[in-house]
């Protein structure tokens, strides 16, 4: 005879279950959405938060390192942050809330909280698979965001900016964004902390580019030091559609950040760079499931990931080629320096390729500061701290550059200045 024991639920598993019976009546979302939500929930309730037993989380193990859910501190409302490039349009979302009354010239804005309770956001809650924690999570608790329409030719020199900014507490945010064929448009996304109290935030983004659609995509993730933060990005491509999509972590304890694509249009390319930047004792995962499913295509990613402290990181890169997806090209590559021996970075790249005739490759590189470039500059009067800096900017910078876009480089390498200097003083 076997007996089965029931797994004691975790502080934060059992806080996650009580939030949900509590906030249930009060969460956004018609009869179908309220259900879906419970069916969500129902399976951390079965099996908990993952493990690393599960291959997707083995190298974060959420069920030991999420140990709270903060309260929320109603009481403080973060300010908007300038924008990332002067000019752009922004629309805000505070402590879950999206900003009433937003608008896009050209183009259409609704709040996410309106689709959930008209019920045309059911069909975004769905899980990719059943270790897609990050979807079950936010869907289960999602309260506000934005839906994004740009139709079919639209063409804007002004970015749109998106900020989710919260002042400590609990919150879940989803952003949708549909791009019309043949539109070009650039937006950013940024999540930040306005205050010291400590948070638990979720984020998904979903993007569908349409027929020879052409996005820059920036995703500026700068949260606070005891801050955790679960997002996923999620893209589907149409014919000839290209992507360009920038993911800058440069905050946050607990980061995980899902990038699931699916290039299901012919002639379409994806151009993904990330930048991790990790200090003090934190931890980072950046996931990507990259799927190509047609035949011409092609992708580049290449990840650059700064370590301090006694940080550790996390990089894995799967590509999928189906069958029939003849002709595709796809090469990925993550570079590392680890500046610490107390550091940790592990790269786990995958290619799982079902059809011959393709170019697909992968690389992955450790490395320090090197001590004659080092000796170089300090030789010249440079302190040594400084020094570092600037090698370490030097790093980065070309990964940045490649926008070709003035204004969106000096705004994305303040950012990354600002935090090394906190590090390297």
């Amino acid at each position: 005879m076997t007996i089965q024991t029931q797994i004691q639920p975790t502080a934060a598993e059992s806080a996650l279950l009580d939030a949900f019976g509590g906030a249930l009546g009060q969460l956004p979302g018609d009869a179908a959405v309220t259900t879906q939500r419970s069916t969500l929930i129902q399976g951390i309730k079965a099996a908990g938060l993952p493990t690393r037993r599960r291959e997707s989380w083995h190298y974060t193990d959420l069920r030991s390192l999420l140990r709270s859910v903060p309260a929320s501190q109603t009481s403080v409302t973060p300010d908007t942050a300038a924008p990332l490039v002067a000019g752009s349009l922004v629309l805000g979302v505070a402590n879950g809330v999206a900003s009433a009354g937003a608008a896009i010239s050209g183009g259409s804005v609704k709040t996410y909280a309106e689709s959930l309770r008209d019920g045309s956001a059911l069909k975004g809650l769905t899980l990719r698979d059943a270790d897609d924690t990050v979807a079950r999570l936010n869907g289960a608790f999602v309260t506000d965001g934005y839906g994004i329409n740009l139709p079919d030719g639209y063409a804007s020199e002004r970015p749109v900016e998106v900020q989710f900014a919260q002042g400590g507490g609990f919150f879940n945010t989803r952003l949708t964004a549909h791009i019309g064929a043949g539109a070009k448009a650039t937006l950013i996304e940024r999540h930040l902390a306005g205050g010291e109290a400590p948070a638990l935030t979720s984020h998904i983004t979903d993007i569908s580019l349409g027929a020879g659609a052409e996005v820059t995509w920036i995703i500026a993730q700068q949260q606070g030091l005891s801050d955790q933060h679960l997002g996923q990005i999620r893209v589907k491509f149409g014919r000839d559609a290209k992507l360009r999509l920038y993911l800058l972590n440069a905050g946050g304890k607990l980061v995980r950040q899902d990038i699931l694509v699916d290039v299901d249009g012919e002639g379409s390319d994806l151009m993904l760079r990330g930048i991790n930047l990790l200090g003090g004792e934190s931890h980072t995962d950046v996931t990507l499931v990259l799927g190509h499913n047609v035949e011409n295509t092609t992708s580049t990613e290449v990840m650059r990931n700064v370590v301090f402290g006694k940080a550790k990181g996390v990089f894995q890169g799967q590509i999928r080629v189906a069958p029939g997806a003849q002709k595709t090209d796809a090469k990925m590559s993550c570079n590392t320096l680890l500046l610490s021996d107390d550091a940790e970075f592990s790269a786990k790249p995958e290619l799982e390729i079902f059809a011959d005739d393709v170019q697909c490759g992968h690389g992955a590189t450790v490395a320090d500061i090197s001590d004659t470039h080092l000796f170089y500059l300090k030789s010249r009067g440079i302190s040594e701290p400084k020094a570092r800096a600037l090698l370490v900017q030097a790093f980065v910078q070309e990964t940045v550059e490649e926008l070709d876009d003035e204004a969106l480089v000096e705004g994305l390498e303040a950012v990354i200045q600002a935090w090394l200097e906190k590090q390297v003083a």
